[in-house]
């Protein structure tokens, strides 16, 4: 009975890791499309900056996902942050720059 608990829970942090990695890599492939300078426009840290962090988060990510940890790691949780700091924040930030908007909406 126990041995089957603890495979439902090593499944769901398996598909948790997956969830994970599927983020940041939607992150970085956002930070890699994006011009340079509309994170200068807009504020934020340099392209550069935030595509050694979702790399490195990406990285992290994947490790865990591909080693089907049993639990979840430190660095995994960071990524998760790094990515999620990046889509919620500077995602929208950078993606509104270089946008041209006529007074009717985008021409």
């Amino acid at each position: 009975m126990l041995g089957g608990i603890h495979s439902v829970l090593d499944i769901i942090f398996w598909l948790l890791s997956i969830g994970a990695f599927v983020l940041c890599v939607w992150a970085l492939v956002h930070a890699i499309r994006t011009p340079a300078r509309n994170f200068v426009i807009a504020g934020k840290l340099t392209k550069n900056v935030w595509l050694a962090i979702l790399g490195f988060a990406t990285l992290f990510s994947f490790a865990a996902a591909a080693m089907y940890l049993r639990a979840i790691s430190i660095l995994n949780v960071a990524a998760v942050i790094a990515a999620g700091v990046y889509l919620a924040d500077v995602k929208p930030a950078v993606s509104e720059q270089g946008r041209n908007e006529g007074p009717y909406g985008p021409w």
